[in-house]
């Protein structure tokens, strides 16, 4: 019984220090030998006593991502999931937190950021490098193409 409630403890601990998915608290657990059946055992208390939610923590995660990292959709989903967070809950937390954001403004916001480096569009090789650099953070292909076409004055964005 010291055992499960050690596990317990040592759960709500790591959860004070920062919100955890079920998959992150599990493998920290595992991490400081403990047995399966005292993880379980934690696990499902913390969850019954809604300390530990999956939920929550991709919401708290896609927030951060968004509102301070100023990520797009697609890497806020996938950095989620890689908590461990099935895709259905990264997927919902996602949507609810971009209906509260401008995702056009966000991506402008982003070129305008990555251009401040004194970086123009005018050559076609840096056009790529940030066509790059803004799919690799996670925005739509299309949208960032378009925005783009927009910004760069007929520079070509293919080869």
């Amino acid at each position: 019984m010291a055992e499960r409630l050690d596990a317990y403890l040592v759960g709500l601990e790591l959860l004070a220090r920062r919100e955890l998915s079920e998959a992150q608290l599990r493998l920290r657990l595992a991490r400081r030998q403990f047995s399966e059946g005292d993880i379980d055992t934690a696990i499902e208390r913390l969850c019954r006593e809604r300390a530990l939610d999956d939920r929550r923590t991709a919401l708290a995660r896609a927030r951060r991502e968004v509102v301070v990292r100023r990520r797009g959709r697609i890497r806020v989903v996938r950095q989620i999931e890689a908590l461990g967070i099935d895709a259905d809950t990264a997927r919902s937390a996602v949507d609810e937190v971009f209906s509260e954001v401008d995702e056009t403004k966000l991506l402008e916001q982003a070129l305008d950021r990555r251009l401040k480096s004194g970086l123009t569009l005018e050559e076609p090789a840096a056009l790529r490098r940030v066509y790059g650099y803004l799919i690799g953070q996670g925005f739509d292909p299309a949208h960032v193409a378009m925005l783009l076409r927009r910004r760069s004055r007929g520079v070509a964005l293919e080869n």
